[in-house]
């Protein structure tokens, strides 16, 4: 039975700081609310805090009793989360919160993206702040600002001020696997611009929905179907019966999230009915392809106000091009690490505003040179098409530590509480660690947390069991540091 999420759950505290950030709007390049509640959360506390220009804030506590003069540990999450919501979600995220719900299994979100991802480090964090019977080292909590949208926090922070050369980052989304290393990554944005041409047909518009979405790196090997490539393809199947020029075209919020929904309005210049029968049949055959993927596909198309400007025949064709020939998705594997991505992207929006369209593609690679070969032939393909482009965003991948007292520390606990082998590996997503392992010299890092599922869409679910344990592994590591 659903019912109106209750922190009175255990671990109750964490729950109780998860149910209050959750009520703040942080969703990123929006940091002012929640980086002021972390900042006013320590001053009424007496910790020492301080944040910069760029909104991160990093909260320092004295060791535990005894404790005192032990090395530093960083623990280190980040503050903002991916806002996504279904079409027929009236929530407003710049002002309004979010609506936990409970089956007691899982809490998640009402129509929303739940901000698990990276609501738990904040709540994990904020308990272990807030207590005074937890052991533990002396602590500096680093909260990061805009993670999702290219780690713009973790880039601007000045890590001199850090003295800790251990760092436990909590922005992992499985139980029982301990991350030891991530892809780099980079965003590359083209941009076309039209010249805009009296609309003088019947305008329709096409819509591309009902897909499964996902993490664009922790689920890109999943093969869920992107919104916009298939617009892409559905527009091209199209062009071969229906004489038509695109007038607009908008797909997907996040370039780190597998596009969910897509949108195109076309003016017809010929008859209509041609446009119905090509969609009708493409609806079935797509709707059969992404059976295993993507269930809940839909094609279909509507008569709709008409355009008063479209793009002409050239720029149509243009557009169609890019979105059919830019590759998508994973592009090669691991050689070293089964069932490993080593190299993909994502076209994660695609915006028409004025007389431009725009495409934002996140480039991941744990391969230095393979991902700067992906991106010169985005780069050929940009021009191919006359399209400008801009490559940033770019941070470098995590290297793996082959001996780690960290690692080891972390794999032990993990054994003895639950008597099996913690899985030890890299993963695709990118994380924060590589930054500040580039930061601080020698810095000794892992990244774990609790079973979350479907982040970044509005099915992200966590687990409440997994949370409970994983608090209780994180308090033990703490002890055992």
């Amino acid at each position: 039975m659903i019912e109106r999420f209750n922190a009175d759950v255990e671990p109750k505290k964490v729950f109780e700081y998860f149910s209050e950030i959750s009520d703040i709007p942080r969703g990123s390049g929006h940091m002012e609310k929640i980086s002021s509640y972390c900042c006013d959360f320590a001053r009424s506390r007496g910790l020492e805090c301080y944040s910069d220009e760029a909104l991160n804030v990093v909260i320092c506590k004295n060791g535990s009793v005894g404790r005192e003069n032990e090395p530093p540990v960083i623990l280190q999450g980040h503050l903002d989360m991916v806002w996504e919501k279904r079409s027929d979600c009236s929530i407003d995220f710049e002002k309004d919160g979010l609506e936990l719900l409970s089956d007691g299994e899982y809490v998640f979100a009402n129509g929303t993206t739940l901000g698990g991802d990276d609501g738990i480090a904040v709540a994990y964090c904020l308990a272990i702040l807030d207590s005074d019977d937890i052991s533990h080292p002396p602590l500096e909590v680093v909260f990061t600002v805009d993670e999702e949208t290219g780690m713009d926090g973790a880039l601007a922070l000045d890590a001199s001020r850090l003295k800790g050369k251990r760092m436990i980052n909590i922005d992992s989304e499985d139980e029982g696997t301990l991350w030891i290393g991530c892809a780099g990554g980079a965003r590359f944005d083209a941009l076309y611009e039209f010249s805009p041409v009296s609309a003088s047909g019947t305008a329709c518009e096409i819509v591309v929905s009902g897909l499964h979405g996902g993490h664009s790196g922790a689920e890109i090997h999943n093969g869920y179907a992107n919104a916009n490539v298939v617009m892409g393809r559905v527009l091209k199947e199209i062009s071969g019966s229906v004489d038509f020029c695109l007038a607009c075209i908008c797909g997907g919020t996040m370039d780190n999230a597998i596009t969910r929904e897509c949108r195109s309005k076309i003016i017809i210049l010929s008859e209509s009915e041609a446009l119905f029968k090509v969609i009708n049949r493409l609806n079935s055959s797509l709707r059969k392809e992404f059976s295993e993927t993507d269930p809940d596909f839909s094609l279909r198309v509507r008569s709709c106000k008409n355009e008063k400007t479209c793009m002409n025949k050239t720029d149509t064709e243009r557009i169609i091009g890019m979105l059919c020939d830019f590759p998508n998705g994973v592009v090669s594997w691991s050689k070293s690490i089964d069932g490993l991505v080593q190299t993909s992207l994502n076209l994660g929006t695609i915006k028409t505003v004025d007389n431009k369209v725009s495409l934002v593609y996140l480039v991941r690679s744990c391969d230095n040179s393979e991902k700067a070969s992906l991106i010169d032939k985005l780069k050929i393909t940009a021009e191919k098409y006359g399209a400008e482009y801009k490559v940033h965003s770019e941070y470098p991948a995590w290297e793996i530590r082959e001996a780690s007292e960290l690692q080891n520390i972390f794999a032990e606990t993990y054994e003895k509480m639950f008597g099996k082998k913690m899985t030890v590996t890299a993963i695709h997503a990118g994380l924060e660690c590589g930054l500040f392992c580039g930061k601080i010299d020698g810095l000794d890092c892992v990244s774990f947390g609790p079973d979350i599922f479907d982040i970044h869409t509005p099915d992200e679910k966590l687990s409440i069991p997994s949370c409970a344990r994983t608090w209780e592994y994180l308090l033990a590591v703490l002890k055992n540091l």
